[in-house]
């Protein structure tokens, strides 16, 4: 008995996927034979390598100048010139956007939308299992997977379901294997499968298409389906088998996971909180143990910490215990950040930028958050940062129940007061969780017929509704010029995926 382990498209190609990964470990530790594939990465690149339609100006100097495109963004000094690394971003775009072959299906880099087919409806998602020809990554599936069934077929294949851009693609290939492989038994499992089911109004619609839905960590009921139940042991990922060198990135990325959850767990309308997921996490000096076989196994030339916020003992440590490669993740504005001496220890260890979920520049719409920020904090934080030579990448939400148009403004007023020591910012619309404490206590509507919807619209209690809020970020946020520049520096499509690319030129270059 053998397990196949598949990540479907689409999702940003810069990385391998560590839930298959960290699966094929636990599993290949637990003495199951076990394969993985990136349909993502494979996919992407059959579409754009093989299915070159269009014939306007843009899509034949695309065609042209894709293999030099390919190879700028693999490039580790694509950051020298970033004119140029945008332009082959988006002639890949370009050519994928293209490879879909119908109107109606609009894909790109990092999303897959149909005009016709909706992830979130249940009765769509029976249609693309029902008729998974109709897919652009289909004959993908028809001239990559039989090969994989020839030698060895798989009696489990596990489908990783993370994204709503995976979501349709997901069907088909459950269609396609249903008829190539209908002794299989298909199981689902990944973060968006998880959130549907975690629904009070989950009643899988999906009987007789998946064998087995997984709640929440994969790695116990895969196992007991080839009799380990007991699961005294902890591997690390395994990412071989993966076409490493495929990956839309200057250099392979490791993507590392320390914890699940989130161990702040308190901000309101939180759908960690929400869905009910534990916080969990492995040692701090555990994980120092396994990024040193990590990296020596697999020269990567960045970390990516994957952890909602990685906790202040593992940046000790890490400080304490440097990978010895550059490293990024998200981490909470805490008073350790606030410490100008810690921010040089993390910056030596190998950090090259943070992730850091601000929200707002009005206390009172943090207090009501219960982010347990302080703006005085956040701006020691940002200028210790700076001065460290560590980049950020700021996260802002406006239209929270909290907010109004007079706080949104103190959030801009904030941002051009740090423009010195935001690297990049992300700009957010708050949406709804459809289901919690704090979501029962407004008026909400559902965005529009959708039965597997996470998030719904709601009346706003200070009348700072969604086109109000809309407004102001496209009309005064993000036309300020100062504002401006600092969004022009986000790498299309692939955003925070790359960003540090542009933050560690010289560190590469010592390397080099």
């Amino acid at each position: 008995m053998s397990c196949l382990l598949i990540y479907p498209p689409i999702v940003k190609p810069s990385e391998p996927p560590p839930g298959i990964a960290m699966l094929a470990g636990e599993l290949k530790g637990g003495g199951v034979d076990c394969a993985v594939l990136d349909a993502n990465i494979e996919g992407i690149l059959h579409l754009i390598e093989s299915r070159h339609s269009g014939s306007d100006t843009w899509t034949r100097r695309a065609k042209q100048a894709l293999p030099n495109a390919l190879k700028t963004v693999r490039k580790i000094n694509a950051s020298e010139n970033p004119d140029k690394y945008r332009r082959a971003v988006s002639d890949i775009n370009r050519i994928l956007a293209v490879s879909a072959g119908s109107p109606n299906i609009r894909l790109s880099l990092s999303d897959y939308r149909d005009d016709t087919l909706s992830p979130l409806r249940s009765g769509d998602c029976v249609k693309s299992f029902e008729h998974p020809e109709i897919n652009p990554f289909f004959s993908y599936f028809r001239e990559r997977l039989p090969g994989l069934f020839e030698s060895n077929e798989p009696s489990v294949i596990g489908i990783s379901l993370n994204y709503l851009s995976q979501a349709l693609t997901s069907f088909a290939l459950m269609g396609y294997l249903r008829k190539v492989v209908p002794a299989a038994k298909i199981v689902v499992g990944g973060g968006l499968a998880t959130s549907w089911m975690r629904s009070p109004a989950w009643r899988n619609p999906f009987r007789g298409i998946a064998d087995i839905w997984v709640d929440g960590p994969g790695e116990n009921p895969l196992l007991s389906l080839f009799g380990k139940d007991d699961k005294a042991y902890r591997s690390i990922p395994r990412y071989d088998g993966l076409a490493m060198r495929h990956y839309l990135s200057p250099g392979f990325i490791l993507p590392y996971s320390a914890s699940r959850g989130c161990y702040w767990r308190q901000c309101t309308f939180c759908p960690e909180k929400a869905e009910g997921n534990e916080y969990s996490s492995i040692p701090p000096k555990l994980v120092t143990k396994e990024l040193q076989e990590l990296v020596r196994d697999g020269s990567p030339v960045l970390i990516h910490f994957l952890d909602n916020a990685i906790s202040p003992s593992l940046l000790e440590e890490l400080a304490l215990n440097p990978p010895g490669v550059p490293w990024y993740g998200f981490a909470r504005i805490t008073e350790h950040l606030a410490d100008p001496a810690f921010c040089h220890d993390l910056k030596r260890s190998g950090c090259v930028m943070l992730k850091l979920g601000l929200e707002s520049g009005s206390q009172e719409v943090l207090d009501a958050l219960r982010k347990g920020v302080s703006l005085d904090m956040a701006s020691r934080v940002l200028g210790n940062l700076r001065k460290a030579g560590i980049a950020t990448y700021v996260y802002l939400l406006f239209g929270t129940p909290a907010e109004t148009h007079e706080k949104a403004r103190k959030t801009l007023d904030f941002t051009l007061l740090h423009r010195e020591s935001i690297g990049f910012v992300n700009v957010a619309l708050f949406n709804l969780p459809a289901w919690g404490e704090e979501s029962a206590s407004l008026e909400s509507e559902s965005f529009y017929d959708g039965d597997l919807m996470l998030y719904r619209n709601f009346s706003h209690p200070r009348g700072w509704n969604r086109p109000q809020v809309r407004s102001f970020i496209d009309r005064e946020f993000k036309r300020h010029p100062e504002v401006a520049s600092i969004i022009r520096r986000d790498p299309p499509f692939f955003s925070s995926n790359h960003a540090p690319f542009f933050c560690m030129q010289a560190i590469l270059s010592e390397q080099s």
